[in-house]
């Protein structure tokens, strides 16, 4: 069913700026943390993948710090319902996933963070600070975390995927409105 655009309720400005924003900086370090791996000149002492960290880190800094203002944002500002035409089930879905993003966005930079304290690896954000360390060097924290981190990061991915997936079944098939709250 059609919805006039007119007749949609959207978000504020600054949600859709900060969900904008945030989904660019995950895209971006999506894309930065798969191809670490297979980084041309992989080594772990070389300045490329130094180099590569330093950006994958601190931009994963940003999308902790921009996903803390999202929640706050979120607190005094209701989203927009859903239309009465969404059956609960798939309502059900959508604010489970939305959570499941919201989690993802706070345990995946800490973990990263967390990852490279246990390492003895300091944690620069763009070269202006270094992030404290607020626990000594581990090994098997250091493992316990990258794995978590690695973990969370394909799970990230899964959900993005999902969303997205979600976002082109209201533009294409449904086009009830629903994805256009966001642009």
């Amino acid at each position: 069913m059609l919805v006039p655009v007119a007749t949609i309720p959207r978000y504020t400005r600054t949600a859709k700026v900060l969900h904008w924003l945030v989904a660019l900086f995950i895209l971006a370090n999506l894309v930065i943390g798969l191809r670490m791996e297979r980084f041309p000149g992989y080594s772990h002492k070389s300045p490329e993948w130094n180099s590569i960290l330093f950006w994958h880190g601190s931009i994963g800094a940003v999308v902790l710090w921009l996903a803390v203002a999202r929640i706050i944002w979120r607190m005094g500002h209701r989203p927009p319902p859903l239309p009465g035409s969404i059956p609960a089930w798939q309502a059900w879905i959508a604010h489970g996933v939305h959570g499941l993003l919201y989690l993802a966005m706070l345990v995946l930079p800490l973990a990263g963070y967390a990852h490279r304290v246990a390492g003895n690896h300091p944690v620069s954000f763009f070269g202006l600070w270094n992030w404290p360390d607020l626990f000594a060097p581990n090994e098997s924290l250091r493992v316990l975390f990258g794995t978590i981190h690695v973990d969370l990061a394909l799970a990230l991915g899964a959900l993005l995927i999902l969303h997205l997936g979600a976002v082109l079944k209201h533009l294409v098939i449904n086009r009830d409105g629903v994805a256009k709250r966001m642009l």
